[in-house]
């Protein structure tokens, strides 16, 4: 099959995904209060890729569960990586003023209102992964245990903290360094969404946990690359934060041509890992092709 196909195929099922988890969010947020913290929620949902939406529903599918039935774990986690951007933006944080080519929610409201937004984005992630249609009730409670995991002290917010303190180190942090603080901080909501399909089918996680570790790292090297040599009017958010900071990056540590090279090895590890699958996983190695090619 050419690669033009696959390209097609995978944009269409990307595609497909994130549709799916934006009509689904609409909907719950349809049904909530006409107040001005909704409409934010609404707001600060629109204009993601969806990757980590699509990575649990195309998991799911290898283990035959429908769509419809993995799109609120698809759902639970496109709303808890949003709320993570919300709070990322803050002037106590980043203190971003663009994402997703529009202005922060925090620029758009105020602070409070953006503090807000990402609390309850947070909430209804875990609202969604309770729902009794993902499956038996032992499913759900490792979905959340997993999500949460992969959100709190051992993830995501371990690696925001991290991110912080190396602003302020006394030497830039050294490879192994960044690579720990990115595996938490972008790579752990990446993990949970490759093998979530998994723990929904009651199946084996582990060859997707795998694909999806070796994703979530090539991801942080892109965004790395894309920092130096991406155009901000496409990528939708401020471009050279790190080198204008003074932090160490992937870049900065490997070179441009060997941060290339080493997130090329890594898709190759990912579409490796998915050997088990057979052909039926194509589409997520395209998508782990997609991550190092994309240009925002």
């Amino acid at each position: 099959m050419s690669e033009v196909v696959e390209t097609d195929r995978f944009e269409a099922r990307l595609g497909e995904a994130a549709a799916r988890v934006a009509d689904l969010l609409a909907a719950e947020l349809a049904a909530g209060p006409d107040v001005p913290v909704v409409h934010a929620m609404r707001y600060a949902l629109e204009g993601g890729k969806g990757l980590r939406g699509f990575l649990v529903i195309e998991g799911a599918a290898l283990h035959g569960v429908a769509p419809e039935q993995a799109a609120p774990a698809a759902a639970a986690v496109e709303a808890l990586h949003t709320y993570s951007l919300v709070h990322d933006d803050l002037p106590s944080m980043d203190d971003d003023e663009m994402r997703r080519g529009r202005p922060t929610v925090h620029v758009k409201w105020d602070e409070a209102t953006a503090v807000l937004v990402g609390d309850a984005l947070h909430c209804l992630a875990f609202e969604l992964l309770a729902r009794e249609g993902l499956g038996p009730a032992e499913r759900r409670v490792a979905l959340v245990r997993g999500l949460a995991e992969a959100a709190g002290m051992r993830g995501m917010v371990l690696g925001q903290a991290l991110d912080i303190a190396a602003e302020s180190a006394a030497a830039p942090l050294g490879l192994a360094e960044i690579e720990r603080l990115q595996a938490a901080k972008t790579g752990a909501l990446i993990r949970w969404s490759g093998e979530a399909g998994a723990v929904i089918a009651g199946a084996d996680p582990a060859p997707l946990r795998h694909y999806a570790g070796a994703l979530g790292l090539a991801f942080q090297i892109a965004d790395d690359i894309l920092d130096i040599e991406g155009d901000a009017a496409l990528a939708g958010k401020r471009l050279h934060k790190d080198a204008d900071a003074g932090k160490a990056t992937f870049v900065s540590l490997l070179g441009l041509d060997g941060a290339k090279a080493r997130a090329a090895g890594l898709v190759e590890e990912a579409c490796d890992a998915l050997s088990p699958y057979g052909d039926r996983a194509d589409v997520l190695r395209q998508a782990a092709r997609f991550v190092i090619a994309r240009r925002k």
